[in-house]
């Protein structure tokens, strides 16, 4: 190891700590107490299990409905997002008067706090007072209010278009970056070649800029995966529990029922699955700048 390479270690270091501290060390905690459960109706210690809580998994309907909830938030709006978030990035990489100004306003959804917009929201899919029925009732297309949510499929329909509505700036400034990248020769010459638009759409931007979409697709999945405020505010989980999600149980089971083992299980488990993903992601990146290479 020489010199220079011993002095980035060195500098390397207190970044290290701290994500051991703010880390590591929570879920390593996690991971112990996971292997542990407590008889709360007497003053005993908690008594080391095993592996009792994850085998608890298997039988616990409410978990599978959690996981369900959250795979179909995640999958729809990350899935909307890198759509509408692709479509809002090709618009502000065009050179237009007051460019810099449109995409400052872009990205306010993303930089207000979420559970401030989850309590906006709420309010607007409100069924007495709400703005979306407001609308709907002056167009003529409903005579009555609709309880958005307070019903199953559209209260987590209206999740997901809060959600959008947030997080899809934060996908367009990353794909935007990706775009100003790219080269205007390699339009120019495929244009040359008697390439229409949409062609070098497929054939030029998307191969550039998959590097671009698969982070963002990896930091909406462990947002999304992982989401908690939104859905606090604007449901808690309800109606029924159709809404739950993982986060929410996490919280539900560790702060209402004091189940500290079984929710460190569930918080475990849900880290592993970020593992994975993040695991494919790379092996995707790796592939990828293997191809351009």
């Amino acid at each position: 190891m020489n010199k220079e390479q011993k002095t980035g270690w060195l500098m390397t270091i207190p970044a290290l700590l701290i994500l051991a501290l703010v880390f590591i060390y929570p879920i390593g905690r996690a991971l112990w107490l996971s292997l542990f459960t407590q008889n709360l109706g007497t003053q005993l210690q908690p008594i080391f299990s095993g592996i009792t809580n994850y085998s608890r998994m298997i039988g616990d309907g409410r978990f599978w409905q959690s996981i369900g909830n959250t795979t179909v938030f995640t999958v729809i709006s990350v899935s909307l997002e890198l759509i509408l978030g692709m479509a809002i990035a090709l618009v502000l990489n065009q050179s237009f008067r007051g460019r810099g100004i449109v995409r400052t306003i872009a990205i306010i959804p993303w930089a207000l706090p979420t559970a401030i917009m989850g309590l906006a929201w709420a309010w607007i899919f409100n069924d007495r007072y709400g703005l979306v029925n407001d609308i709907l009732m002056r167009l003529g297309l409903i005579s009555s209010g609709i309880n958005w949510l307070g019903e199953p499929n559209l209260a987590m329909m209206s999740l997901i278009i809060a959600d959008v509505w947030k997080t899809t700036p934060f996908i367009s400034v990353i794909l935007l970056a990706g775009l100003q990248s790219i080269s205007g020769d390699l339009y120019e010459a495929h244009a040359i070649d008697g390439a229409k638009s949409w062609q070098s759409f497929f054939q030029i931007t998307l191969p550039l800029i998959a590097p671009q979409i698969l982070l963002a697709m990896l930091f909406r999945f462990a947002q999304a995966f992982g989401i908690f405020d939104l859905v606090q505010v604007m449901t808690g989980g309800g109606p029924g529990g159709l809404t739950e999600t993982v986060s929410i149980y996490i919280y539900s089971t560790v702060m209402r029922y004091l189940d500290f083992g079984y929710g460190s299980a569930l918080v475990v488990v849900t880290f592993s699955v970020l593992i994975v993903a993040v695991a494919i992601t790379f092996l995707l990146l790796r592939k990828i700048r293997a191809v351009n290479s």
